[in-house]
């Protein structure tokens, strides 16, 4: 949830947010003009409420003679605060309806527009040239079909399109990449933290997941509880309503799940291979901080981000998101990109959201601040994921059909250097 004070004192502020977003810069005016009729039915209500109560103390301490036109007139004072009631109700309900459309204000300097109006704040690492070694690059699915690593045609089998097997090297190389993950997340001081992936519907709409892209998100109806696409959600959800101390720094938290997202709108994208599917794997950091230490946190996530890229030894970008791209719940967004050979580009690999104090006002979730209480500020980010296993294979095979794996994940496979058709190699 937005700020309702700084709403309501600086307009102009959320109206240059929604254009930067290319959202509704109308949906304002009509939370302020839906704010100004909820407080006014809340006054009207409380008024004739405290009305009554007064007129009722009368009528007790009434002559006989008095109380029953004092009665009467007591009984339709008690329909008018039934009826200022059920419209205080009424008004409460439309403003909550509208307010929650509206996103978090942005951070004032992020590029706007849409996907394709990002800005590039760093390149590291030069794409690999192949031409030296004599062979043209295998897409990662190639690759891993021929190590035994990746088995869509059997996941499509039993589970649909966009599900797989990792089986063998795939599957001892993802679980690799997601320790060796939890570690570096670990040492930075978050605390490893094995997830629930259903959570109930105040804690996906509380994070911001039920707004405008709650198609992504798979519900189990009959139970009323949502499948997590990242374990944010839950992440968030474990100090709702909540008063936590800060006063020893942030806490912070790695979160290790599966994950499911619907993809839809994406029918037709990535539907080769484990770069946009159904269900996957995924080690994310999560922050409550105060919120004047939200950005330096965000730095402090990326720098993290890019710490792990380095690790796998990946050529990557740094962008920042433009405003349009963002999600409801972030103020601000970076996204790390590894470069994919076989596609000859950048591919999304972490993201990393400072969400500010959006989340933590929709989950009551505060700290104690000069003798009261204020919501503190939330930040995520992913340390990697399933999809990462495709610029790994990509960027590491070699020209006998081997891959060769990159030394800081070695110790997670018992020495392996290599794996190759005919097997591991140490």
């Amino acid at each position: 949830m937005i700020d309702l004070a700084l709403l309501r004192d600086n307009p102009a502020l959320f109206k240059a947010s929604q254009e930067a977003r290319g959202a509704s810069v109308e949906l304002i005016d009509e939370v302020i003009a839906a704010d100004s009729a909820r407080r006014a039915a809340i006054t009207a209500f409380e008024y004739a409420r405290a009305d009554q109560k007064s007129f009722s103390s009368q009528i007790a301490k009434a002559s006989k003679e008095d109380k029953p036109a004092l009665i009467a007139e007591g009984k339709a004072k008690s329909e008018a605060v039934k009826s200022l009631s059920a419209e205080s109700e009424e008004a409460t309900f439309a403003f909550d309806q509208l307010v929650s459309k509206v996103p978090n204000l942005i951070i004032d300097g992020i590029p706007a527009g849409g996907e394709e109006n990002f800005v590039t704040l760093k390149t590291v690492g030069e794409p690999r040239d192949f031409t030296p070694d004599g062979f043209e690059p295998l897409d990662h699915l190639e690759i891993g079909e021929k190590l035994k690593a990746i088995d869509t045609q059997r996941g499509t089998k039993v589970s649909g399109s966009r599900f797989h097997y990792l089986t063998g090297f795939g599957a001892k190389l993802e679980m690799a990449l997601l320790n060796l993950a939890r570690d570096v997340a670990e040492e930075a001081g978050f605390s490893p933290t094995i997830t629930p992936t259903l959570v109930r519907p105040e804690v996906m709409r509380g994070t911001g997941f039920l707004g405008e892209h709650a198609d992504e998100v798979y519900r189990l109806e009959a139970d009323d509880l949502f499948l997590v696409g990242t374990s944010e959600v839950p992440l968030a959800g474990y100090h709702m309503d909540e008063i936590i101390d800060l006063s020893d720094g942030p806490l912070r938290y790695a979160g290790i799940s599966s994950c499911y997202r619907r993809e839809a709108g994406s029918y037709g994208k990535d539907t080769r291979g484990i770069i946009r599917v159904h269900q996957f794997q995924k080690v994310e950091m999560f922050a409550y901080v105060p919120v004047e230490d939200a950005e330096a946190e965000h730095e402090r996530m990326l720098s993290l981000q890019e710490k792990m890229l380095g690790l796998c030894e990946l050529p990557y970008r740094v962008i920042d998101t433009a405003a349009g791209d963002l999600g409801d719940s972030a103020a601000r967004k970076f996204d790390c990109e590894a470069w994919v050979p076989t596609q000859g580009t950048y591919r999304e690999l972490t993201s990393t959201s400072n969400c500010t104090t959006f989340q933590a006002r929709r989950l009551q979730i505060r700290e104690r601040r000069d003798g009261s209480t204020r919501p503190v500020a939330t930040l995520n980010g992913t340390m990697a994921n399933t999809r990462w296993l495709v610029p790994i294979l990509e960027n590491h095979q070699q020209a006998d059909g081997s891959v060769t794996v990159p030394e800081a994940l070695r110790p997670y496979l018992g020495g392996m250097t290599a794996q190759g058709p005919e097997g591991p190699r140490y």
